[in-house]
């Protein structure tokens, strides 16, 4: 019998690393050769794609691909008719949403969206930012960058549409944001044929449950410390957990080990909250996936 392929697009680009990281974490192992557009999967039911994460929605859409990586941002660009199956926040430097904004230069006399009347904006999303403006009554000359988008202000465009992470890159280029147009976050897409295909979908549906489990596991650790039982109110109050801490009776009936999922962010204080209130040999796991 013929092997069932899925034939997935991932994005190539700023995405790339994060995209590769992630799957890795979710447990899947992607070999990318040096000039090599077809990478290696560990899934002999999956063939990658590597291709612009601007191209994948129209390829999705013509169904050369079942699904795909892109980011919202270029499903709204292309219009195209797809389904979503899931939101998966990431980015190239963290586990952020970007945002499309228009940005002036920072001496510009321009404040509002209103006073882009008659001005040229320069931008890689053309249609999304015109049909912004068009929402806002606003008449403007919209052209399309090839790239470099910050350094267009004030010789080659009264303004820009752009995608930032951070706002980083724009204040180092003297701009100042005045809109955000849209806020985007890689989604995965398939076209509607490969999406009433039972197989198809549920391979799909399985691919996102591992991957959101690691960008839960992202932002989460796992800690384990020995607590006696006069010090366990105290220490299970300070604990927040997916459901209730774990707690395991040690060969002393007066100890006994907890456990609990946390977020990372917090705790670099909550350790030395715990320790506080009484708990000992803390240990802190890093994790691969929760799935909750």
């Amino acid at each position: 019998m013929k092997l069932k392929r899925l034939k997935l697009g991932l994005p190539a680009g700023s995405l790339q690393e994060s995209t590769m990281e992630m799957f890795r974490k979710a447990g899947y192992n992607i070999t990318v050769g040096e000039r090599s557009y077809y990478p290696y999967i560990d899934d002999e039911e999956i063939e990658c794609v590597l291709i612009r994460a601007q191209e994948i929605p129209k390829y999705v859409e013509e169904q050369v691909l079942d699904a795909g990586i892109t980011g919202k941002d270029w499903i709204v660009e292309t219009g195209v008719q797809v389904e979503e199956i899931a939101e998966l926040v990431f980015a190239k430097r963290g586990l952020r949403p970007v945002r499309l904004v228009l940005a002036v230069p920072r001496d510009s006399e321009i404040n509002t969206v209103a006073d882009l009347e008659g001005k040229r904006i320069a931008t890689e999303l053309v249609e999304t930012t015109r049909r912004y403006l068009e929402s806002k009554g606003v008449t403007a000359s919209v052209i399309f960058s090839w790239g470099a988008t910050e350094v267009k202000p004030p010789l080659l465009a009264d303004a820009i549409a752009e995608l930032t992470e951070t706002g980083r890159s724009l204040k180092a280029n003297n701009l100042r944001e005045i809109e955000t147009i849209l806020v985007s976050t890689p989604r995965v897409i398939m076209n509607r044929a490969s999406a009433s295909d039972p197989w198809k979908r549920k391979k799909v549906e399985h691919m996102v449950i591992l991957l959101k489990g690691a960008l839960l596991a992202e932002q989460k650790v796992m800690l384990k410390m020995n607590v006696h039982r006069d010090n366990l109110e105290r220490v299970v109050a300070l604990l927040p957990a997916l459901r209730k801490p774990t707690i395991s009776t040690l060969s002393d009936d007066n100890w006994v080990a907890v456990e609990s999922v946390v977020d990372e962010k917090r705790v670099r204080r909550l350790v030395c909250e715990l320790k506080e209130a009484g708990a000992e040999g803390i240990v802190e796991f890093p994790l691969n996936k929760i799935i909750p």
